[in-house]
């Protein structure tokens, strides 16, 4: 029995899918932005064969549908077997190099090479996802023929098999966004939602009245959120800056407001406002307003180097707007965070602009990820230009950030997309692990902005046109931790670039969507106007400190 359900789906196969397919799998083992396990390799290359074999098929039933001629049973059986066969040759040779153009991406970002790629392991995972997917389109043709045929009723053959085939897409698509996707975030956000509420035992509640979350604060310990108390108690002690400086350092003010701090974004920003003036934030000599992530986290490599290099005369605000992970916020709820962003920026510029110029700190804005582009959206230049702030530093922005992208695009000519200069450099910088800022022709004008991104970041080099052109960013001098045996295809660069995105945070850091703290320091530096005061043996000290920090176990 079983025997005949093989055989009977074997006949049933498409002879041009199978190959389109295996060179769809093929294209799937080579290098992209990031390493690979053999699960995700097997997931992503099934998938991958599955879009090959359905476009081959596709073609196939077009030919049929125009009654186009074709080869003869027995000629056709013999097609189909040597079809297979070079299928086979395909699938296994491309499986042979996998260890090998993993580690030309490993090599690159110091991880220790792998001695198989797992062709065995990778191949049954991806046979196991093929299969699903085409049941799944089986299901669905299935649905069309039944639905078309209760058509035929009462309207002609072509007009049943188009509506038929509308009515079965809107119920697949009703049943996979509306149910399964909307069903998954439900439990994604409850679930996240409840750990965002667990107060840590090793997280102390701070005693100290000018902190936030303390017992004077006008935001609870509680109402901060796990990410929230988080960066209220990473702060930067001063008897460690100075013991780095040798100069007296004051405590820096952090400032923070989590979802259950207020109704909206609106009243969050009011609170965080209120308790950044009860707090002393505007008497210090700098205020950076942030956004944090989609999680709603603040990336401890940036406050590091932010707090050493101000001698802790600084004060930093944010609010959170999301539980969700940035890019699974960037595809659900992209909003969220620029109306947060948008909110937080009214309530502490309106205040700022209040204070004389001369008793007011310096204004500056952070983002990481979806902050980053949700900070850019903050603001519009019309409205701060008659008193404008100070600079911004954005890290890693997704690709559909706006502004990064207008830079991007209008870069000068012979400098590649993963490290733009534009124009003078008197406006905005880009930098990547090497600090790239002074290669400007130009002094920095009165607004400083820089990006620090890294050439193997996809959620700042997802392409969402990737899969019908080459990528502007694998033109020309590749990235010095980007694969030189990355390769562009047409659809399969654009499936290995989304899986990237969502498996960005799982690099080492110093690569991927994981930035580091040495990496900061000459941003700050750059944004803040602090050149000329650090030396260069003070700054590589302080470099040093952080990759000194995450060496201890």
């Amino acid at each position: 029995m079983a025997h005949r359900y093989i055989l009977k789906f074997w006949a049933s196969l498409s002879v041009l899918g199978l190959l389109l397919g295996a060179l769809f799998f093929a294209g799937s083992l080579t290098p992209s932005l990031l390493p690979r396990t053999y699960l995700t390799q097997g997931v992503l290359s099934g998938v991958c064969f599955a879009v090959g074999y359905g476009i081959g098929t596709l073609v196939a039933l077009v030919w049929a549908y125009l009654e186009l001629p074709m080869p003869a049973n027995r000629l056709w059986r013999g097609v189909k077997l040597l079809a297979a066969a070079a299928c086979v040759v395909v699938v296994l040779a491309s499986l042979w190099q996998t260890a090998e153009w993993q580690n030309s991406i490993r090599t690159l970002m110091k991880l220790s090479p792998v001695e198989t790629g797992h062709p065995f392991k990778v191949g049954l995972i991806a046979l196991a996802t093929f299969i699903v997917v085409i049941v799944v389109a089986r299901l669905f043709a299935l649905a069309w023929r039944l639905i078309s045929r209760a058509l035929l009723r009462v309207a002609p053959r072509r007009v049943a098999s188009l509506v038929g085939g509308l009515i079965a897409l809107v119920l697949f698509w009703t049943a996979v966004e509306g149910v399964l996707f909307r069903s998954a975030l439900h439990a994604m956000d409850s679930s996240l939602r409840r750990l965002d509420e667990l107060i840590e035992p090793d997280t102390p509640q701070p005693t100290d009245p000018q902190r936030t979350g303390s017992a004077a604060s006008l935001v609870s310990w509680p109402d901060l959120g796990r990410r929230g108390r988080e960066f209220v108690a990473g702060i930067t002690r001063p008897e460690e800056i100075s013991a780095l400086t040798g100069r007296p350092a004051m405590e820096p003010v952090r400032v923070y407001a989590g979802l259950s701090s207020g109704e909206d974004a609106e009243e969050r920003a009011h609170l965080a406002l209120q308790e950044l003036i009860r707090t002393g934030g505007f008497s210090r000599k700098y205020l950076v307003v942030i956004v944090p992530t989609g999680t709603g986290w603040i990336d401890p490599e940036a406050m590091g180097p932010l707090e050493y290099l101000t001698d802790g005369d600084v004060a930093s605000v944010a609010i959170q707007y999301s539980y969700l992970s940035s890019w699974l916020s960037l595809l659900v709820e992209p909003s969220y965070g620029s109306d947060a962003a948008r909110a937080l920026f009214r309530q502490v510029y309106g205040h700022w602009t209040k204070l004389p110029r001369d008793a007011r700190p310096k204004l500056y804005l952070y983002g990481l990820s979806l902050g980053a582009l949700s900070s850019e959206q903050s603001t519009e230049l019309f409205e701060v230009i008659g008193d404008p702030y100070q600079g911004a530093l954005w890290v890693g922005p997704p690709f559909e950030s706006r502004i990064w992208r207008r830079f991007t695009a209008g870069r000068n000519e012979g400098t590649p997309a993963w490290l733009p200069r534009f124009g003078d450099g008197s406006h905005v910088r880009f930098t990547s692990q090497k600090d790239a800022l002074g290669e400007a022709t130009a002094p920095w004008g009165p607004m400083r902005i820089v990006y620090l991104q890294y050439a193997s970041d996809p959620v700042t080099f997802f392409d969402e046109g990737a899969y019908r052109r080459t990528p502007a960013w694998m033109v020309g001098p590749r990235g010095p931790d980007v694969s030189q045996q990355l390769r562009w295809y047409p659809l399969v660069t654009f499936l290995q670039l989304g899986l990237d995105m969502a498996m960005a945070t799982t690099t080492p850091m110093g690569f991927g969507h994981v930035y580091a703290g040495e990496h900061h320091v000459d941003p700050w530096i750059a944004v803040l106007g602090l050149e000329g005061q650090w030396t260069p043996e003070a700054i590589g000290k302080l470099k040093e400190t952080f990759r000194a920090d995450r060496a201890q176990p």
